[in-house]
């Protein structure tokens, strides 16, 4: 794919009579960048380069939709072929232990997973990585986007990844999500114990004949699952998993509870910080104490 970029723009860069020089003088590159693209040696193109030749020789983002074909050569074989299985999903089943799902992350909170890969290349891979991630996003708010259904450990919305606003946006962009029709949000806590996915994370995918695909990814490993009776094994590990996470209303609920536990902002008093508040102003203006919920509960009037 990198040769077969390599060759469109070196094409369309002798029909618009450029040099390499001067291409990469209106692109802002220097010139032995354009020869590196040509012969695809070197680092490969980034999606801003791909697109600032796009509009220097006039291609209406050809080059900018061919670069995630590109970008994907640097992963191997099997994760290249989740990711077009991916794309053509029309449900994606997720279990979810460390981090937030890639199609429902923050873009800041996506930076900041990004950045912890041991092997990862400097800023401008990772501004790479971060454009692609948002790409990918953008089909699950399409009209004939898929069904996403997503079980978060508990440890997802618990571990600070950045800092409290990262961690702020990001459980408002979860809360927000799960309000879409297509979208259900599951949290699967603590309190249920070991399971079968608990080395890493799973996803099921369903294409559009009907056939399932099974992925599951740890720190640093992935493995395609294909064959259907091992997709079979893993489905049934998925469906145990989410009879085990809370219903999607008290997933809601603790996620708002952990916004306001663990990651609410210095001026946001807590809930029992309000509850006492609340508490206080009745009594001076006459009423009732609350209950734990927030009830009211009437003072008793004295006997005759």
């Amino acid at each position: 794919m990198a040769a077969l970029f390599g060759a469109r723009v070196r094409r369309l860069r002798v029909a618009a009579g450029l040099t390499q020089a001067e291409l990469g003088a209106t692109v802002h590159v220097v010139s032995t960048r354009i020869t590196q693209i040509e012969r695809a040696s070197g680092a490969k193109p980034t999606l801003e380069l791909a697109r600032a030749l796009d509009a220097a020789l006039g291609t209406d983002d050809l080059l900018a939709e061919l670069w995630p074909y590109v970008y994907r050569e640097a992963f191997p074989d099997w994760s290249r072929t989740f990711m077009a299985y991916s794309e053509r999903a029309v449900v994606i089943r997720q279990y979810a232990a460390h981090v937030v799902p890639g199609l429902l992350q923050t873009e800041d909170y996506a930076r900041t997973v990004l950045s912890l890969d041991a092997l990862l290349d400097g800023e401008e891979q990772l501004e790479e990585r971060v454009t692609a991630r948002m790409a990918r996003q953008e089909r699950l708010s399409s009209l004939d986007g898929p069904e996403l259904c997503a079980i978060l450990d508990e440890a997802v919305l618990r571990r600070p990844i950045g800092s409290h606003s990262v961690m702020r946006r990001q459980l408002a962009r979860l809360i927000d999500a799960a309000s879409e029709r297509h979208i259900i949000v599951q949290v699967l806590p603590f309190d249920q114990g070991g399971h079968e996915a608990m080395g890493g994370s799973l996803t099921i995918l369903t294409l559009p004949d009907g056939s399932e695909v099974a992925y599951t990814e740890g720190s640093d490993y992935g493995q395609l699952i294909e064959e259907p009776a091992n997709v079979r094994r893993y489905k049934v590990i998925y469906d145990r998993l989410r009879a085990a996470a809370l219903p999607p209303l008290m997933s809601l609920d603790m996620i708002r509870s952990t916004v306001e536990d663990n990651y609410r902002g210095a001026n946001l008093p807590s809930r029992s910080e309000r509850r006492r508040l609340a508490q206080e102003q009745l009594q001076q203006s006459g009423g009732g104490r609350l209950r734990g919920g927030g009830r009211r509960v009437p003072r008793r009037r004295p006997r005759p």
